[in-house]
């Protein structure tokens, strides 16, 4: 099994994920992956993946071998094909972050061991896991489970990105609204759009925002400043939306453009517990495509 998007996963497999993730947060340390290899091919930078992922490997027992861009040279020196065939004869598992989601499909269809999408231009469902699993503890309860968060609203504010569009597909399994907030000409596909923030955060349980310009998109960054400049996370806004409102936001943070440092410091701001969840959650999804299970 892969975890390629959100869209190929069961709700149970979902819980499953969700309920060892809880168990390995409070007992870190298990050697559920001794003598387990995973390859991490990083296309593009990473801080929060990469650690999170190797410490994940270390933690379980295993070990995590991190190949860049310029030794593998995917597409030019080598074929994705190729590359997924050789490493599938060394390791037990592939973790590939790239700018292209279709290089993601294409080492899946070839490896003969598990290829987790680390992040791409069409999904980032590890992020997306963890932001669920965040939500779980924050207002699940005294007994957090998956079914706790039927109905809560997460509100984006922000482009129709990869993040945004995992986080959509994983609130639909999970019966949570979504709703995302942008500019026009930033929506994204099989989504309710909003284009005014300071009616769409009214009843929100959950504000999640994310960079204007993601990576790739450089060149855009002038004008995509421009048109989301009234679409900033800030103290106004945060006004406008119920007390104790959650705010959310996947790093890196571009402190004064989508959101200012009040508001990522907040008290109602769980920017740092979900950063630290990308740890315990992908450990879970380690463990359950390494043993095997469907």
């Amino acid at each position: 099994m892969n975890l390629l998007s959100i869209k190929e996963l069961s709700s149970k497999f979902i819980e499953d994920i969700y309920i060892l993730a809880a168990e390995l947060k409070k007992e870190p340390v298990k050697d559920l992956l001794k003598g387990k290899t995973a390859a991490m091919i990083f296309e593009k930078p990473s801080n929060r993946t990469r650690v999170s992922f190797e410490v994940g490997m270390f933690q379980l027992g295993g070990h995590a071998v991190s190949l860049s861009e310029s030794m593998l040279q995917i597409g030019t020196r080598e074929s994705e094909a190729d590359v997924a065939r050789t490493l599938s004869r060394y390791v037990d598992c592939i973790i590939y972050r790239t700018f292209e989601h279709s290089k993601v499909e294409e080492m899946a269809k070839y490896a003969s061991v598990p290829v987790i999408n680390a992040l791409s231009d069409k999904a980032h469902p590890c992020q997306a896991l963890a932001d669920i699993y965040t939500i779980i503890e924050k207002l699940g309860g005294e007994t957090p489970h998956a079914a706790s968060v039927q109905g809560k609203k997460i509100v984006f504010v922000g482009d129709g990105n990869n993040v945004a569009r995992s986080l959509n597909e994983l609130c639909k399994k999970m019966g949570m609204k979504f709703l995302l907030c942008c500019p026009k000409g930033y929506e994204m596909e099989d989504c309710e759009v909003s284009y005014n923030p300071q009616s769409a955060v009214k009843d929100a349980d959950v504000i999640y925002t994310d960079v204007w310009a993601s990576m790739g998109q450089e060149k855009e960054t002038i004008k995509r400043k421009k048109d989301f400049a009234k679409f900033q996370v800030n103290s106004k806004l945060l006004k406008a939306a119920k007390k104790d409102t959650l705010i959310m936001h996947c790093l890196p943070a571009h402190r004064g453009e989508e959101i200012t440092a009040d508001a990522i410091e907040s008290k109602d701001s769980i920017v740092f517990d979900q950063a630290e969840n990308r740890l315990h959650v992908q450990k879970a999804v380690l463990v359950k495509l390494l043993s095997g299970e469907k």
